[in-house]
């Protein structure tokens, strides 16, 4: 077990007790706002160590059940106005988002959003029901600040997630009423022998629901899924999912791909290409990766799968760059992997992102990290002379299309 070695009758009932006390310790949060320092505390000395004595997925399956029971602390306060971030046209309250994977089958939406997410985004959800892959598929690494994870599309299909998301649409404000933003990752069942109709149909099932459409195609735990990135597999995939988003009625959400953080300068060019030519509006940046640094100490190191967390921001956040400056600054871009502060967000956007997501952070943290996260990228905004996100972004990356430009009209002058 988690104890290690075999569980004597005073270690469960040392186990339930603390679970006990955790569950308490939720209930109490629950009243409180997320800023409070108190609900910090509160995490760290009770919920956290409650949720530790659980193996990852059952702690994970604990979170999701709490979100949706909307037990969670809410954030009570307005945003800074400084974390304002324009997408796609509308002006979002911030760009502190949880990136999919959390809410696997859209179960907790309203829960994570009290939370005070900017965006939250659900899935990968597949056409049909599948349970992923063999357990145990999630690992903490502790001393690296990650996780690994094999999941591998566990879903509990389009129809499911529809019903939730239809009952959810009779008591939320519609699609572009708000200055929060759900995002629906689609993802394709392991057997599928058609990905595209796979991708379409979840355009087709969920779209109206989605105020964005994710199309990933950078899991690593899914058998041939990054195959999909190669040029010219991934360009009549996207043409065909464009084509199906814009036969959506309005308001019709944006389509954006999801890709991996393991790509060359010859494959970001190749996605940067190909996403002018399908009309894509947006790539998150990106996925978990399946490198595996020699920095890494944890026992579970070498479990298979994706990973994510601390050791993912550095290489995830060099392909933004990479992808800010092909597609010239045009290109929505959405930074994902190992934030977990509110420099890492601020580095994202400097580096290109509209938006940042995170995931993994929250298993060491919890709730009370979206605050302090907000907090923190507020102050470095302001003390940067920002005024809002939108100024900020892609402000670290070098415009040589600017200086080539001004270089010929000096020329000209002389």
């Amino acid at each position: 077990g988690v104890w290690g070695g075999a569980e004597t009758m005073a270690m469960r009932v040392a186990r339930v007790a603390l679970a006990g006390t955790g569950a308490l310790a939720v209930a109490a949060a629950s009243q409180l706002d997320n800023d409070s320092p108190v609900v910090g505390k509160i995490y760290s000395s009770a919920v956290k160590p409650m949720l530790m004595l659980l193996d990852p997925e059952t702690a994970h399956r604990v979170a999701v059940k709490a979100a949706s029971l909307k037990i969670l602390p809410a954030q009570k306060r307005e945003d800074d106005p400084v974390l304002r971030t324009t997408l796609w046209g509308r002006t979002v309250r911030n760009p502190i988002g949880l990136a999919a994977g959390f809410d696997k089958d859209a179960e907790a939406i309203d829960g994570l959003f009290r939370v005070g997410f900017g965006l939250v985004e659900v899935g990968s959800i597949t056409p049909l029901p599948q349970p992923g892959n063999p357990k145990p598929r999630v690992f903490r690494l502790p001393e690296d600040d990650a996780v690994i994870n094999r999941y591998g599309f566990n879903s509990s299909g389009h129809e499911a997630a529809e019903n939730r998301l239809a009952k959810r649409a009779t008591r939320v404000p519609a699609v572009g009423s708000e200055t929060k933003l759900l995002g629906i990752n689609l993802g394709k069942n392991k057997t599928s022998t058609d990905p595209t109709n796979d991708y379409c149909a979840g355009v087709r099932t969920l779209g109206r629901y989605a105020d964005y459409l994710v199309v990933n195609v950078s899991s690593p735990n899914t058998p041939g899924l990054r195959d999909l990135q190669k040029r010219k597999v991934l360009l009549d995939l996207l043409l065909s999912v464009r084509n199906e988003v814009d036969a959506l009625p309005e308001p019709r959400p944006p389509l954006l791909l999801k890709v991996a953080p393991d790509l060359n300068d010859s494959e970001c060019q190749d996605i940067a290409d190909v996403s002018r030519e399908a009309k894509i509006d947006g790539i998150i940046v990106s996925n978990t990766t399946i490198a595996r640094p020699e920095t890494l100490r944890s026992a579970h190191k070498a479990e298979a799968g994706g990973l994510s967390g601390a050791p993912l921001f550095e290489p995830s956040t060099a392909v933004l760059r990479n992808l800010y400056q092909r597609t010239e600054g045009k290109m929505t871009l959405i930074g994902v992997g190992g934030v977990s502060s509110g420099k890492d967000a601020y580095e994202k956007i400097c580096n290109g992102a509209s938006a940042v997501q995170l995931y993994s952070a929250l298993v060491y943290e919890g709730t009370p990290l979206v605050s302090r996260i907000k907090k923190e990228l507020a102050s470095l905004l302001a003390e940067n002379g920002f005024s809002s996100v939108d100024e900020a972004v892609g402000s670290g990356v070098p415009k040589p299309q600017l200086r080539s430009a001004r270089r010929w009209y000096f020329l000209y002058l002389l």
